[in-house]
């Protein structure tokens, strides 16, 4: 049977630099998620409530021509060269699933 070897393993980084903080205790760090929590959706709740349909239509217009913005468009140049990429590439994979196509055919009919 084979040995289990176990390395040993090195620790890759100096951690007795590293300066240990106090940790805060699981129950202060709940409540106060809670609590900040609650606020936050009760906060949420009546602003949506308070927002008509054309002020979150306006909001949501305004997001849509941020990213508009956002957008890199690309030159004509680049486009025409990438679609001629594209059909190319798609007459090549369509040849390729035909030839297999008639391969697989013949294989069949010379077997039955």
């Amino acid at each position: 049977m084979a040995e289990v070897v176990k390395k040993k393993t090195e620790d890759k980084y100096d951690t007795s630099k590293i300066k240990s903080t106090k940790k805060k205790s699981t129950k202060e760090v709940s409540k106060k998620t809670s609590t900040t929590n609650k606020k936050e959706n009760n906060d949420s709740k009546k602003s949506k409530e308070k927002k008509g349909l054309i002020t979150r239509f306006r909001i949501f217009c305004s997001g849509v021509k941020g990213e508009f913005k956002r957008v890199h468009w690309t030159d004509k140049k680049s486009m025409v060269k990438y679609s001629i990429a594209t059909i190319f590439f798609i007459i090549f994979c369509s040849l390729f699933f035909y030839l297999i196509d008639i391969i697989f055919a013949l294989v069949q009919s010379l077997f039955n």
